[in-house]
């Protein structure tokens, strides 16, 4: 064998037997036996009253949060049946584990001993507990920081809710008075706002509206005809269809549903944006510049409104006067030429000024709705979120209050 096979044979057999034999230890060796897992004691307190007027309070057990523990309670019941106390003592020698717990208790314990003036011995306390107790107990809590659970009776409840209407109507009818007398200057040219602002608000609310008013009102147009020809094929008077959706748009539908999407469309968006312009205190600016918010922010949107409401009140009395002719030619074998004539038949002034009217007025319930629930907003985004619903909700109601209230005034006068 060579000298270099040798070397090598050698170290093979060096390396060979420096090889660990985990493997065969595992199988043979005993398997290390575990230690068993401590137990803590539940907490409890104890209590004893020496000669020298003085009450001791044992703690043992595990004091940490998420584990059963005594009352403050039975610390009250043992002062209470303690005659002529003067000091309070603690005894930690049986205590196993403690955390903020133990704290919170000693806290309470500390609150009984001062309502009846008993000095306090903290001197068996751990070390670490003595020291978080004084530094819990270094500044004094202060006065009101503590919540207050009260509970309020039937009256108080509604005598608060009363003052808080009472309120909001004064703040709204406040507001109605500063925007007329905006609406006052602008008629005669003193008013401060920007002419740009405006075409912007008559486009957003004008134009871009078309799409939703279109839909909406041909549906309503589908609809009364449909409800009315059903009942007027009964007696072979279809042909009076056009007259039922006629009248039915111009003088209600038209006007109310226009409202109603505006409402939901241009109301929500003013007070969503007058109430983000509250969060970031542009009002507030806006009011140390000298510049009033009223000029500035609602007559604008007020007059836009008053201004485009009309024509859409009209373009949709068009869009539901061709859904329902869609209806009472498609599936009623009304031609289109009788259809028309019909119309132009039961079509008088009255019916258009009526539901013009009253879309210029629904115009200045959503501005002022959605513009008021806009500055009353609070500064979070949650407050913005409530007032254009609120927005939504006052315009909805006050709109179908006053349809109902046009519909009694016009039966009475007759027209």
């Amino acid at each position: 064998m060579t000298l270099r096979k040798k070397n090598l044979f050698c170290r093979l057999q060096i390396q060979d037997s420096f090889k660990p034999h985990s493997k065969i230890a595992s199988e043979t060796e005993p398997p290390m036996e575990t230690s068993q897992e401590f137990t803590y004691a539940p907490a409890e307190i104890t209590f004893k009253q020496t000669a020298d007027d003085t009450l001791t309070i044992f703690f043992s057990g595990n004091w940490k949060l998420g584990q059963p523990q005594p009352a403050a309670s039975e610390l009250k019941n043992a002062l209470e049946s303690g005659a002529a106390l003067k000091q309070l003592r603690f005894n930690t020698s049986n205590l196993q584990a403690w955390d903020s717990s133990l704290l919170t208790f000693l806290v309470n314990v500390r609150g009984l001993a001062k309502a009846r003036r008993l000095d306090i011995d903290s001197r068996e306390l751990p070390d670490g507990a003595r020291r978080l107790m004084d530094l819990a107990l270094a500044v004094p809590k202060r006065e009101g920081a503590e919540k207050v659970v009260e509970h309020e009776s039937m009256l108080s409840r509604i005598g608060a809710t009363a003052l808080k209407m009472g309120g909001s109507l004064r703040e709204s009818l406040s507001f109605l008075g500063d925007a007329s007398i905006a609406f006052i200057k602008f008629i005669t040219g003193r008013a401060r706002y920007r002419r740009t602002d405006l075409f912007l608000i008559i486009q957003e609310t004008g134009a871009e509206a078309l799409p939703i008013v279109s839909l909406i009102s041909i549906l309503i147009g589908l609809i009364l005809a449909y409800v009315g020809a059903v009942q007027l094929a009964q007696f072979g008077a279809q042909i009076y269809v056009a007259d039922l959706v006629a009248i039915g748009m111009l003088r209600e539908m038209g006007a109310m549903m226009t409202g109603i999407i505006m409402a939901g469309r241009t109301g929500a968006a003013f007070a969503a944006q007058l109430g983000t312009m509250q969060v970031n205190e542009e009002i507030d600016a806006l009011q140390t510049l000298g510049i009033p918010p009223i000029e500035f922010l609602v007559l604008p949107r007020m007059v836009a409104l008053i201004v485009m409401m009309p024509l859409l009140c009209v373009y949709s009395n068009l869009m539901g006067i061709i859904g329902g002719a869609a209806v009472a030619i498609g599936a009623f074998d009304l031609t289109p030429v009788a259809y028309l004539e019909q119309t132009s038949n039961s079509l008088i002034m009255t019916h258009f000024l009526i539901g013009v009217f009253k879309s210029i007025v629904f115009g200045i319930v959503i501005a002022l709705a959605g513009c008021l629930r806009g500055i009353q907003s609070g500064r979070s985004a949650t407050a913005v979120g409530y007032a254009a619903t609120s927005a939504v909700v006052t315009s909805i109601v006050v709109i179908v209050a006053l349809d109902g209230l046009f519909a009694v005034l016009t039966n009475i006068l007759g027209i």
